[in-house]
């Protein structure tokens, strides 16, 4: 009798497992999840904008303005470029047609990001919080002063460093500090609100993802979904 019991556990164990196989089989399920938390975040973003602004103004120094007026020099695309050239050539260099593979991406993501930012931008113009206007939304699209969403910086450096956490997560995830660094350095110059960042963050993950499981990397998808829970 024991061992039937056992063994009834056992299946009633594996009927509950099968049960919950959307949850665990499904890769659906998990972009779902994804697409709650940046709609959550873009939310709560924009509650909270003026809030880190005036935040922002509260707690300026001379010597913390500088260094982030650095940060923001040094965090826009043509730097990125400029690095991912110099990793593509040492891949190059040494026969690496992995490493190749996704300096390219990271090229390729970053590019994606950086027009399609460009491109809103242009679409939706919106005052940067140091302009001084009563309008919230709107303005000249062909001055950089209406240019505050989103922010291209943040963007572009994203979808660069998220491509390479995508393909190498111990190498990304050291990385990842650099385009929250750059956020954080737009708006405490007044370039960006909170926002801005957050929504050219998520264009940044959502180009990553696009050049990485569907552009240059459509192995990768078979390989994110292996390392889902089953």
């Amino acid at each position: 009798m024991r061992i039937a019991d056992f063994k009834c556990a056992l299946t009633i164990g594996a009927g509950k497992t099968d049960g919950n196989s959307f949850v665990k089989r499904h890769p659906v399920f998990y972009w779902l999840i994804g697409i709650a938390i940046a709609a959550t975040a873009i939310a709560v973003s924009f509650h909270f904008d003026n809030s880190v602004r005036e935040f922002m103004a509260q707690h300026q120094s001379h010597a913390m303005r500088d260094f982030m007026r650095y940060v923001s020099l040094f965090g826009d695309w043509p730097s990125h470029i400029a690095l991912g050239l110099i990793l593509l050539g040492i891949a190059w260099i040494r026969d690496s047609k992995k490493w190749m593979r996704i300096f390219l991406a990271m090229l390729v993501a970053m590019s994606i990001a950086g027009v399609t930012g460009h491109v809103i931008k242009r679409t939706i113009p919106r005052p940067r919080p140091s302009v001084k206007t009563e309008i919230h939304w709107g303005g000249s699209r062909f001055s950089s002063k209406y240019h505050s969403f989103p922010s291209g910086h943040v963007g572009a450096s994203t979808a660069f460093f998220c491509t390479l956490f995508l393909a190498n997560r111990r190498i990304g995830l050291v990385c990842l500090p650099i385009p929250i660094l750059i956020a954080f350095s737009r708006m405490y110059i007044g370039a960006h609100y909170l926002s801005d960042v957050v929504c050219a963050a998520i264009l940044g993950v959502l180009c990553a993802l696009l050049v990485t499981r569907l552009v240059m990397f459509p192995s990768f998808g078979a390989s994110l979904e292996a390392s889902m829970p089953k």
